[in-house]
């Protein structure tokens, strides 16, 4: 092994760039290089689908750090550099220029990627996906030819891209295979309610109602078959049908994996000298009684943050409540928690744009909180769920009760 191998971070975005940040701020002094596969310098995701999209915040607006804070940082990033495998026994990266990287620490933060659609005519032009600003560059550079769009999928990036482009004055219609949109992440209220929304809002909403194909005209698309029989005209279809784990190299690797890269709240893999961040990992958590695999800017932030304190030898454990968010429209999708499985739902207003809450139960166990424009019940559900508090069904439905005045009165009594 090189005299001077440090750290090797694959990966750099939300959780691969927090990685190489935060183990040089908790003291790490050796090497850092970090890789990208994309040629642009680290950026957000989220505004993709919204802001970015919209055209209210531009690329540079996107970035995380500037290339002089990393060269500040003494962090070597290389931009535009693909892995092909990792060597454990020799501590190597091999990258696929054919470069090789000793490491002494190795960290993987390789995210996802996007399901493809799985029916005929998803080839054709036209056809889009949401996760990279380049992805997002390619849908930009077709709206103004574009008319009818098609969104397959009524996730939360589906959704988020429906209601810009409906926004943008486009005709848009969300097909969805469940009967109710967002299902793996909120309950029936909520999504009841956002579908409403989009309905008010002039989108057309398919609901349990599958693809079977996409025509096309010249190579292009032009329209989505439905399983109804329906056939709706597409000048532009976005698909947003799930994600799949980056978890290759670590599994050639021979790293446990189990749809994600398995790490501890460490964020240590079976591997002592290897790390993982990000929504490549799984993980167990106190928030759920299995383990997780979470796709989040919040669970890749703080999953990097804990891997770079292990990194620099000053373990900090990953314990934080999850949380995600998700903006359409004028409304602010706010959630914490894992509430999947929860047998009750308990609310704090009533479903309206200006703003009410969800509390998700399982029995008398408190599980987590949706809240519609309403961030403080947000905030303090959080703080409330990282401090263990047993919140009951009765102090969520009492609106005479903040819930600021319930966490201060946890704060007291612990």
């Amino acid at each position: 092994m090189s005299a001077d191998a440090g750290l090797v971070v694959i990966g750099a975005s939300h959780a691969g760039h927090q990685i190489a940040v935060a183990a040089r701020q908790a003291g790490y002094a050796e090497p850092i290089i970090l890789l990208s596969d994309e040629d642009a310098l680290p950026y957000q995701r989220p505004p993709l689908s919204k802001a970015y999209m919209m055209g209210k915040v531009d690329a540079d607006g996107l970035i995380f750090r500037s290339r002089e804070f990393f060269q500040d940082q003494d962090i070597d990033l290389r931009l535009g550099v693909s892995v092909a495998g990792i060597d454990r026994e020799a501590k190597e990266v091999r990258c696929a220029d054919g470069s090789v990287l000793p490491y002494t620490l190795l960290a993987i933060a390789t995210g996802t990627r996007v399901r493809p659609l799985p029916v005929p005519g998803a080839h054709l032009d036209g056809v889009h996906y949401i996760r990279t600003l380049s992805d997002i560059d390619r849908i930009m550079a077709e709206l103004e030819a574009v008319q009818n769009v098609v969104v397959i999928g009524g996730g939360f990036i589906g959704l988020e891209g429906a209601a810009a482009l409906r926004q943008m004055g486009k005709e848009v219609a969300v097909v969805e295979l469940a009967d109710r949109f967002m299902a793996r992440g909120v309950g029936v209220t909520v999504s009841s309610f956002f579908a409403n929304h989009h309905r008010e809002q002039g989108v057309d909403v398919y609901l349990q109602t599958g693809v079977s194909e996409l025509t096309g005209e010249g190579g292009k698309v032009a329209g989505v078959s439905l399983s109804n029989g329906e056939v709706l005209k597409a000048d532009l279809v976005i698909a947003g049908i799930g994600v799949i784990a980056n978890q290759e190299l670590a599994v050639e690797a021979g790293l446990d994996c189990d749809d994600g890269i398995l790490v501890d709240e460490n964020a240590r893999t079976s591997d002592p000298s290897i790390f993982g961040a990000g929504d490549v990992t799984r993980f167990n958590s106190r928030f759920a009684p299995m383990s997780l695999r979470l796709e989040s800017v919040q669970n890749a932030t703080d999953q990097a943050r804990a891997a770079g304190a292990a990194i620099a030898g000053a373990a900090k454990p990953y314990d934080s409540a999850p949380w995600f968010w998700s903006d359409q429209f004028d409304l602010k999708l706010q959630m914490t928690g894992i509430t999947s499985g929860h047998d009750k739902e308990v609310m704090r207003g009533e479903p309206s744009a200006e703003g009410f809450s969800v509390f998700y139960f399982k029995g008398d166990t408190w599980l987590g909180t949706d809240t519609v424009n309403r961030p403080s019940d947000h905030i303090s559900s959080r703080r409330l769920l990282d401090m263990g508090y047993a919140l009951s069904a009765e102090e969520a439905a009492d609106e005479t009760l903040a819930l600021k005045d319930v966490l201060k009165q946890a704060r007291k009594a612990s």
